[in-house]
């Protein structure tokens, strides 16, 4: 089988050099120096998260590599301000536009909707990414292990940090644990093998306590099941990231409403 993760990164890197042609770094480095300047509010994610009774993250995803379109339709600037009137305790916004039909622009539309943290989800391999996160008004964004040497993690995680960006670093396999120990504000386990796309939670509680225990610990994908996320919550997990479960439902914030009643 095509290892779908390996096509995702060769892609990033073409895309990538055609944003920075279009604008070129040091002209949005400049942006985000202003922008920065400005004092604006940042959202702290990692603090929604242990402060919530529930912790969704409720993610705004459009299409999957592995299905295809789950809602073409669906628009940025209506669903993440419904998951955050419903109960989100996070917003997580797919923003690669090949594989996950996501675009930068979704980000800034949603932002001044909600109130409440926004990740920017995308395979972020370059600073130029973590720059644009700043610039469309992201609090936090995502590195993924799969796809980073652990020294490219923790030099991307240092950055995010010095922009004002938090970090959800996401594991898979008992081998890419060693990313447990970077300075990080969240741990993410996720359920779903980025090489083959299969999904199974179990991934989460077999690697829940090997993961240190003063850092948020976020578990994602494949969760449908109010009973599942009361399960992880014993095992040491405060955020759940969530996005295909709601987008397939014909009102998401509505889904995520009734499936918060059930976590009562």
């Amino acid at each position: 089988m095509k290892d779908i993760l390996e096509e995702i990164i060769a892609w990033k890197r073409k895309e990538l050099e055609q944003q920075k042609y279009d604008l070129p770094a040091k002209e949005l480095y400049a942006i985000v120096d202003r922008i920065m300047s400005n004092g604006i509010e940042q959202h702290s994610m990692h603090e929604s998260l242990e402060n919530s009774p529930y912790g969704i993250i409720a993610e705004f995803k459009r299409k999957s590599p592995s299905k295809g379109w789950i809602k073409e339709e669906g628009r940025a600037d209506v669903i993440p301000a419904s998951y955050a009137q419903n109960g989100a305790s996070a917003i997580s916004i797919l923003t690669d536009e090949k594989f996950f039909g996501g675009n930068l622009d979704f980000i800034k539309k949603s932002r001044p909707t909600v109130s409440i943290p926004i990740l920017r989800k995308d395979f972020i391999i370059d600073e130029y990414q973590l720059f644009q996160a700043r610039r469309i008004g992201a609090d936090a964004v995502l590195l993924i292990a799969a796809n980073l040497a652990v020294e490219q993690a923790k030099s991307l995680a240092y950055t995010a940090h010095q922009l004002g960006l938090e970090v959800l670093l996401e594991m898979h396999s008992e081998e890419e644990l060693d990313y447990a120990e970077l300075d990080v504000d969240m741990l993410g386990i996720n359920n779903r093998n980025l090489g083959t796309f299969h999904t199974d939670v179990q991934n989460s509680f077999a690697l829940a306590d090997r993961l240190p225990k003063e850092k948020v610990h976020v578990s994602e994908s494949g969760i449908s099941n109010p009973e599942t996320i009361k399960q992880l919550r014993k095992a040491g997990f405060r955020g759940f990231l969530m996005g295909e479960h709601f987008m397939k439902a014909a009102n998401p914030g509505l889904a995520l409403k009734e499936f918060i009643e059930e976590l009562k």
